[in-house]
């Protein structure tokens, strides 16, 4: 892309040269061979329209290193501000040392850097046109997908490990019965935890990087409670956590049923695995401004106000030795976050040590005329709070 540019640009550039002769400078690319146009001739007003229409961040310098015209796009990408980016007039200096064209990856900025491919040529006798791409947003994928995958390593090694371990013991104590079954509970319960932990990369491998939900359908806000309370109901009943949730009143959004189910759900797993034994955890509803907020309270250690700035990040665990205790993979928050952002929503937080979380998702109401057509999961009932307007 950044190349093309660079051949439009600069030939353009060439043409508008007015006085000697114009010659054809190659321009050297990694996948291909770009010309740029080269005179002696001073440069023209012309010059002007065409980096305006050039949708690529780029400047033309002067042979003093000073700022001839830079596209609008060039200072949000960070090649000028109060003046040109030095690792940019470095570009500049190469060209005019070697006389042939460059490309090369730069990164820029203080805290947030900006990760540029930048690509410069000669235009004129000593003008040089700098053009840029902003790799930012690839890089950082790139980099969250090789932390991606080297978190599931590693996460997939503790319960495989642990599997393959106990089956070792299970065959060493073969002739002791107890022996036996106590591995064997054992066995069934890293098989449990393998099993989430791959249920979990599966679903935010569908809702990471995902755009809005394509073709949503009307879904009961009153069905996704049911059906999410009702997939961990027996998590709740087995540390005798009591379940109480509002209803919404046929209050509908625009969705993927099961998706919304997934996200919520997993704000309910997170609350009942750091909530006490005889506690309760609440889903309360309330609408606003044209949106629908679900928010599940619980009575659990609260999180500090650092870990609330990273706690929906994949495998972040504010407690890393209490969420090996309560088995929590690390990404149902995160799962959470993704799902809502697909839907035009959010998740956030509140909490306090000592006094619990709530966890929070808003997502836009349906308009007020659409026929609601339940699609997030068949569930028994919930009992009834009430909701606030």
């Amino acid at each position: 892309m950044v190349q093309g540019w660079l051949v439009v640009a600069a030939l353009a550039i060439g043409l508008l040269i007015g006085g000697g002769a114009t010659t054809l400078l190659l321009v050297a690319a990694r996948r291909g061979r770009v010309a740029a146009a080269v005179s002696a001739g001073a440069l023209p007003s012309g010059i002007d329209a065409v980096l305006d229409v050039l949708e690529a961040p780029a400047i033309l310098v002067d042979p003093s290193n000073r700022l001839v015209k830079a596209s609008d796009a060039a200072k949000a990408a960070g090649l000028v501000g109060r003046g040109i980016e030095p690792v940019a007039l470095e570009a500049v200096a190469e060209v005019r040392r070697t006389g042939m064209p460059l490309e090369r990856d730069v990164t820029i900025g203080g805290d947030r850097h900006r990760h540029l491919h930048l690509s410069a040529a000669l235009v004129g006798a000593r003008h040089v046109l700098v053009l840029a791409e902003d790799r930012t947003e690839s890089v950082r994928l790139a980099e969250m997908r090789r932390d991606f995958v080297a978190n599931v390593s590693h996460e997939l090694k503790t319960p495989i490990g642990a599997i393959s371990l106990l089956a070792e013991a299970v065959e060493s104590a073969a002739e002791d019965p107890e022996q036996v079954r106590r591995f064997a509970a054992r066995l069934s319960s890293e098989a449990s935890r393998l099993g989430e932990l791959t249920q979990d990369i599966i679903a935010l491998s569908r809702v990471q990087g995902a755009e809005l939900v394509e073709a949503p359908e009307p879904v009961a806000v009153d069905s996704v409670i049911a059906a999410a309370i009702d997939r961990n109901r027996v998590a709740a009943e087995a540390k005798q956590i009591a379940l109480a949730a509002a209803k919404s009143r046929g209050t509908m959004v625009l969705g993927h049923g099961p998706t919304l189910v997934t996200a919520l759900q997993n704000l309910i797993r997170n609350a009942i695995q750091y909530s006490p034994e005889h506690s309760r955890v609440g889903i309360g509803v309330t609408r606003r401004d044209g949106r629908v907020e679900i928010a599940v309270t619980d009575q659990g250690p609260g999180i500090s106000e650092e870990d609330q700035e990273r706690i929906f990040e994949r495998f972040f665990r504010s407690d890393p030795a209490r969420s090996r205790e309560t088995g929590g993979t690390g990404l149902g928050l995160a799962i959470a976050k993704h799902a809502a952002a697909n839907h035009g929503g959010e998740v956030r937080v509140w909490s306090q040590l000592g006094h619990g979380s709530t966890f929070t998702i808003s997502l836009p109401l349906a308009a007020a005329t659409t026929t609601a057509r339940p699609t997030a999961a068949s569930a028994p009932a919930v009992p009834s709070e009430g909701v606030s307007e």
